[in-house]
């Protein structure tokens, strides 16, 4: 099994323009081409974190989802970030997981942040999705679900787990510990990708955006509080032979998630 590069794209959101946003990703991510194996970009990375979702809203035939899919065949890469999409009448909080060949796995966020009104404007998820890309599995996730163990706990089924965020630094220090716990418990590798700089709201971001292995060690990071881009490479040979000199999972509480 080959190694696979992930990239943290740590970047500012123009609030609440999607064309301005779409540009500023498209020059940050030239110089990646034959670089990476999969891009990782914020939550709503083309608006931030705005309740506007009927304003906002695209479709999965939008332009958005049209320049992921032109941006990972360019790069041969795969990408994931989030979207204020609408489906069916309703609004969600939308993974996108696109790959070079256009195909589009989505991912509606399941745990939605009432503290900022998130669930009187965005419809919850109701599954759990794991993505094979280039031979590894990888659990999707946005923002507030990391604070919920349960929905993202390893059954076997996946090698790494994709975190896209607008968490804010008043709340940092959960973000960086929740990140190690969830590599940790899972024996995974987690990627956690958060924004920097100021919303339309007056929120202030650090990013602290970081790659943990599963022994929870931070093994790549970008500044926190900068615009930047940061690649790693996450080692199959590591994790396989980690697992298997030390089966935490062979003793896991067996359970059934019902929601």
């Amino acid at each position: 099994m080959q190694d696979l590069r992930v990239t943290l794209v740590q970047s500012m959101l123009h609030w609440e323009d999607a064309a301005a946003n779409r540009v500023m990703f498209a020059e940050e991510l030239t110089a990646l081409k034959g670089m990476s194996d999969l891009i990782v970009l914020p939550e709503m990375f083309t608006t931030g974190f705005s309740m506007r979702s009927t304003e906002l809203a695209e479709d999965m035939n939008g332009p958005t989802v049209k320049w992921m899919r032109e941006q990972a065949k360019s790069l041969d890469a795969a990408i994931y970030g989030s979207v204020i999409i609408t489906d069916g009448g309703r609004y969600y909080n939308r993974g996108l997981f696109v790959r070079p060949d256009g195909q589009v796995t989505i991912y509606d966020k399941r745990h939605l942040f009432r503290f900022a009104n998130e669930t009187d404007h965005y419809s919850a998820g109701e599954e759990r999705v794991v993505v094979e890309w280039r031979g590894w599995r990888v659990l999707l996730q946005v923002c507030f679900d990391l604070r919920f163990p349960v929905f993202a706990r390893n059954r076997g089924d996946y090698d790494a787990i994709l975190f896209v965020a607008n968490w804010p630094e008043a709340r940092r220090y959960p973000w960086s510990q929740l990140l190690i716990a969830r590599a940790i418990e899972n024996q995974c590798y987690v990627a956690g990708v958060n924004r920097v700089g100021m919303d339309g709201k007056s929120i202030h971001y650090t990013g602290d955006s970081v790659v943990i292995d599963p022994r929870g060690a931070v093994i790549g990071s970008v500044m926190p509080s900068q615009v930047g881009i940061a690649t790693v490479a996450l080692d199959w040979s590591a994790l396989a032979d980690f697992r298997e000199k030390f089966p935490v999972a062979k003793e896991a509480d067996d359970f059934e998630l019902r929601y």
